[in-house]
């Protein structure tokens, strides 16, 4: 009983490390675009049994690809500042238990989704895994400066997995809503790059400021800004929002055009970190506004 005893607390005194392999701060993010997409979706807001079953999938299978990725990078995670002191790093968690954990949740979350959701929804679970955790994390991360514009369509998937959800089908808005997310994601991991260039460089992991410098680098920011800024107005249009949605996206769109054309101009890592909190911010109201310009109109 008391050997019991030790080992449950031992485990206890694990869990968040555990909790740390899924990397929540980064779940709740992808999860607010899925919500938003479900009830441009529906038109409405949608059943709580559906929302719930979605997010709960959503958020398993998103917790499994990063703790696959947190074992797939403990070599590098080593290397850097920003990430030495995650789990495997500091030698807290056997690296086996981190491929065991993301294996099991994602699997539990593509069995989960197919019976409770759809066949749609598990299958585009089941591509974004697999495309974050083998071709991006162990393929292009370490050796094309195109990284993350490539691997971003993993992150870019939750609108769309809400979107099947509710339809079953994949249309131009859910598309349009991937884009969304997909041209956003250089402009906000590039910013953090410029922030941790030192890290990437000792590393070895070719991000874009490593490799162009950070002038060209602020350039591309922007260029990514701009058809961000496009591809919203597009969207808004062809979806038929109203006047809720694109006051936020206007408003939204031209501080981040701002930040991003001061950033290039006056390079300086204060401008970067806050571009990078900022792109936080503009990807919440913008989805924000969708959902509530559907629910408010209607």
């Amino acid at each position: 009983m008391k050997n019991f005893m030790k080992n449950y607390q031992r485990h206890l005194q694990l869990l968040p490390s555990y909790i740390a392999l899924t990397k929540p701060g980064i779940i709740w993010l992808l999860l607010v675009t899925t919500i938003p997409a479900m009830i441009l979706a529906a038109n409405e807001l949608p059943e709580f049994q559906l929302m719930f079953y979605t997010i709960f999938g959503g958020s398993l299978a998103a917790g499994g690809a990063n703790s696959m990725n947190h074992y797939l990078d403990r070599d590098i995670d080593k290397l850097m500042k920003r990430t030495s002191n995650r789990p495997l790093p500091k030698n807290i968690l056997p690296e086996q238990h981190a491929l065991i954990l993301g294996i099991t949740l994602s699997s539990i979350a593509i069995v989960q989704l197919y019976f409770t959701i759809n066949m749609m929804a598990a299958l585009i679970t089941l591509f974004s895994i697999f495309f974050y955790a083998i071709i991006y994390t162990a393929y292009l991360k370490r050796r094309t400066v195109q990284n993350i514009v490539i691997g971003g369509a993993a992150g870019s998937t939750p609108p769309m997995i809400g979107w099947g959800a509710v339809q079953n089908q994949i249309s131009l808005e859910a598309i349009l809503l991937f884009l969304i997310v997909f041209y956003w994601t250089p402009a906000h991991f590039w910013a953090l790059a410029l922030l941790k260039e030192d890290d990437y460089s000792s590393a070895k992991v070719p991000m874009l400021p490593v490799v162009v410098g950070k002038i060209e680098a602020c350039k591309l920011i922007l260029l990514y800004a701009i058809a961000l800024v496009c591809i919203s107005i597009i969207f808004g249009l062809i979806a038929g929002l109203s006047f809720i949605y694109f006051g936020s996206a206007i408003f939204i769109n031209i501080l981040f055009i701002k930040y991003a054309f001061e950033l290039y101009k006056n390079y300086s890592d204060k401008q970067a970190k806050k571009l990078f909190l900022f792109s936080i911010i503009y990807l919440v109201v913008l989805f924000a506004g969708m959902g509530i310009d559907v629910l408010l109109i209607n």
